[in-house]
């Protein structure tokens, strides 16, 4: 078991204990797993793109891309250009492994996409200019992938002005269109409005394909669509959640279960008994209904346990269910361990994860989805890869 660098201070601080308050365990063989059910599901011939946005879905992006090569994966979609930059400056994947930036740039940003090797999506044609611009001026030819609008409504043309900057951006010597994607606003539901998106997007890269004789990289499913829209795959995947370990939704299943890749624990740091009456936490939300033994967690919403959880949740320590109680604070949680637990300070309580309650149940009781709480788990809590 290792930790990132932030878990081993130099200097004076290295007489810090290596007992962590709070941590986030990362398991490289669960990603495998899910990587496996990904590939059963899509075939041995179509591209997979990890999808490592926002800091791999809380994960840490240059390990999460790191293992992701391992197994054969060389493409990756990221946010923006700041988080391409940070793949590329950490050397977490090799020079020759593709990076897509989603956002559309600014003017500004757009010589970082030359310089580091990172694909660039055009949305219109404000930005093929500027981009032909940049290319020019720097004497080098800028990868870029275009998005179409087919009813997601966030970026892009839609189909019917979609050709003429295909067209555009294939006439250009500046620029080399390597793929075209669009992205599905209800990618678990196969109804007439997610057939049309597919449809369209699909006799657009024909009639594309057609006119100049020459095939795109043609990509659409991010993980609802990979289980719920076969017609959706195409040449490449983009799987998120899935490769974490989660459906994208409670309605969806995937037959043999994706596994977390993340277990979200920290350690029990104060015990007291308290008597019938007393209450717990900020606004008096929970009173012990008689004598309680509570148990103070150090983990909070600061480090990404919700606050709408209070009083909803349970943690899991050593092997056994415990409710939350009282509202959850900045940097503590406080839990109800009953009359006969043998719990003690310095004890590991599970927040999420696969020794205990899933960040799906959590994200159902806390009225949002699995991607906000994995997300959520902030830069304090230590990842430790395992």
């Amino acid at each position: 078991m290792t930790a990132d660098s932030n878990a081993s201070p130099s200097g004076p601080l290295s007489q810090l204990p290596l007992e962590h308050l709070s941590e986030a365990l990362i398991s490289s063989a669960h990603l495998a797993c899910n990587v496996k059910k990904i590939r059963d599901l899509i075939g041995k011939e179509r591209k997979i793109m990890g999808v490592v946005k926002a800091n791999a879905y809380g994960h840490d992006a240059p390990y999460i891309a790191g293992c992701l090569e391992k197994l054969g994966v060389s493409d990756f979609g990221v946010a923006n250009i700041d988080e391409a930059l940070q793949l590329r400056q950490t050397k977490a994947i090799c020079d020759n492994s593709r990076i897509l930036a989603f956002c559309s740039p600014l003017d500004s940003h757009i010589p970082f996409y030359l310089r580091h090797n990172v694909t660039m999506t055009v949305t219109d044609f404000r930005t093929m200019h500027a981009a032909a611009a940049a290319a020019k001026a720097a004497n080098r030819l800028l990868n870029v992938h275009v998005k179409v609008d087919t009813g997601m409504g966030r970026l892009g043309l839609p189909p019917e002005k979609a050709m003429e900057l295909l067209s555009s951006i294939e006439e250009n010597d500046h620029l080399q269109l390597e793929g075209v994607y669009t992205h599905f606003a209800q990618s678990t539901l196969s109804d007439d409005f997610t057939r049309r998106q597919t449809d369209c997007f699909r006799h657009l890269c024909s009639e594309f394909e057609h006119r100049f004789r020459r095939s795109v990289i043609k990509h659409a499913a991010g993980s609802g669509a990979i289980i719920c829209q076969k017609n959706a795959h195409l040449d490449m995947v983009r799987p998120g959640i899935m490769l974490y370990g989660y459906p994208p939704d409670s309605t969806t299943t995937i037959g043999p279960e994706l596994r977390p890749v993340m277990q979200f624990q920290a350690k029990i740091i104060f015990i007291k008994e308290v008597a019938p009456g007393t209450s717990i936490s900020y606004n008096r939300t929970w009173i012990a209904p008689e004598k309680r033994t509570i148990a103070t967690i150090s983990a909070g919403y600061a480090d990404g346990y919700h606050r709408r959880l209070s009083n909803r949740s349970s943690v899991t320590i050593n092997g056994r269910s415990y409710p939350q109680a009282g509202t959850v604070t900045m940097d503590q949680t406080m839990v109800d361990l009953g009359n006969a637990s043998r719990a003690a300070v310095g004890d590991t309580a599970v927040l999420f994860g696969w020794d205990g309650p899933s960040a799906a149940d959590l994200a159902d009781m806390a009225g949002t989805i699995s991607y906000e709480l994995l997300c959520a788990v902030s830069a304090r809590v230590t990842r430790v890869f395992i």
